[in-house]
């Protein structure tokens, strides 16, 4: 008995020691945040952080998302279309019972199986919150800061009138900007677990989502005076009908127009995003993280977001609203490579993070790993199923009936299909096949229904 038990304590500090060299992983996620929301595509919004670390990383310059936020964070969590398990046409409102159902392993798992024993979510979770099966401590994390819901009052942190802000399962009350309270607790966390092992980090702020608030000195830089106050009648955004508190949820830190707002709100989200990375620098853990940028979705110009020159915004499967920003740094990189140009997801983080640091393919995932891209090498062809009947390969495009021969016209200004009558009919048919997959929907509370006290989750 005592060989056996010093074998397996032999063997367990093996395997500790071998998952303490491995990589940290961190995935940050922006809210609706435009094409042409970032400096480094031409935008006038000021977003250095964010422009330094892409352009000193891999570019994924067609990285493909669904066109709203649940669907792609559930597809970021499981490496899977959301589209299997009813998340894919819709979000998880203030109302829905369901959420990313109990029985789908997500990243999270994956990375606790690889013996990684820091794996925090931070900021919008917006995977369910109407029972604890669904909260980020019961899908693999050990650690959960931020909010359950989209479209959180970026000052009360309130929702429906009540605060929707958790450590943990905890509610907490406290005062600041959501966005810099989640860079802080992310800075917090990194220092406190440093040196106990590699972490999985993902970090979803809820900037630059409405509703439109930003802060008076990020206002400031963008012109905003105080005297004149909000110069057009523009939305609040994230309100349901029957929503409570509409008269002041939403209305603290509105700036003089729509796109001065909406900007402010972006260079606080890139100055966070900065200052995560900063931190990683002056602690030496830059060089081995894994470090994953995307958007869950396009802009949308109802509420500040532009994605020129290319179609479409949120809500639609033009590449406005499908094509995200992102890049991607591996660890330890050298810099070979500045772009990829060929077809990636938000079902690919999964598979590809866990190749990344070192774990095995892992089956029935609808993703796949894009590392070979990362060091030049061609992807398998395959068609990206974008729901809608929509899909996408690196050459051609079907959306709405119309086809494009995407990789020479990405701002989709030409509908070939009456050129290639046989590419329509051949992705015709693949997409009706792939629509197959479709299933389930979200459920929704009784009318009436009031939230919890705090959000709290109920448990069975």
């Amino acid at each position: 008995m005592r060989r056996i038990l010093i074998v397996a304590l032999c063997t367990w500090l093996a395997f500790r020691a071998y998952a303490q060299d491995r990589p940290n992983v961190l995935i940050i996620v922006a809210d609706d945040l435009g094409w042409n929301d970032v400096s480094f595509h031409g935008s006038e919004i000021s977003t250095p952080e964010i422009d330094s670390m892409a352009l000193s990383s891999i570019i994924l310059d067609r990285f493909y998302v669904t066109p709203i936020c649940s669907p792609t964070r559930a597809g970021v969590m499981t490496g899977k279309y959301p589209n299997r398990f009813g998340m894919r046409y819709g979000v998880c409102s203030p109302t829905t019972i369901n959420g990313l159902p109990d029985g789908e392993k997500t990243i999270a798992d994956g990375f606790e199986e690889l013996g990684y024993p820091n794996r925090a979510a931070f900021g919008k979770w917006h995977l369910g919150h109407s029972n604890v099966k669904y909260h980020p401590l019961n899908r693999g994390f050990n650690y959960f800061y931020g909010h359950y819901n989209g479209a959180i009052d970026y000052f009360t942190h309130k929702r429906d009138a009540e605060v929707d802000w958790h450590r943990n399962y905890e509610s907490v009350h406290e005062k600041g900007y959501s966005t810099d309270l989640i860079t802080a607790d992310v800075i917090r966390y990194l220092a406190q677990v440093k040196g106990d092992g590699p972490f999985l980090a993902y970090v979803a702020f809820n900037a630059p989502h409405s509703p439109m608030q930003a802060k008076q000195e990020e206002l400031e830089r963008y012109g905003y005076d105080p005297e004149i106050g909000p110069r057009d009648d523009y939305p609040v955004g994230g309100q349901q009908t029957g929503e409570r508190e509409r008269d002041v949820y939403g209305m603290q830190g509105r700036g003089n127009d729509l796109r001065q707002t909406y900007s402010a709100m972006v260079s606080s989200m890139s100055q966070g995003f900065g200052q995560i990375i900063d931190y990683l620098k002056e602690e030496g853990l830059f060089e081995n993280t894994v470090i994953w940028f995307m958007s869950d979705n396009g802009g949308t110009y109802r509420f500040g977001g532009d994605n020129k020159p290319l179609r479409g915004q949120k809500h639609t499967e033009f590449e406005g609203g499908v094509r995200g920003v992102s890049f991607i740094k591996p660890a330890h990189f050298k810099g070979d490579i500045s772009s990829v140009d060929q077809v990636t997801s938000y079902i690919d983080i999964l598979p590809t993070a866990i190749s990344l640091v070192g774990g095995k393919p892992i089956a029935g995932l609808d993703g796949i790993d894009i590392q070979p891209a990362l060091t030049g090498e061609q992807l398998p062809h395959r068609y990206l199923y974008l729901g809608n009947n929509a899909l996408v390969s690196d050459n051609w495009k079907l959306v709405q009936g119309e086809l494009f021969a995407i990789a020479a016209d990405p701002n989709e200004t030409v509908n070939v299909a009456p050129a290639y009558p046989d590419t329509l009919i051949s992705l015709t048919h693949r997409v009706k096949e792939l629509s197959e997959m479709d299933q389930g929907e979200y459920i929704f509370q009784p009318e009436g229904w009031l939230p919890p006290k705090d959000w709290k989750m109920e448990t069975d």
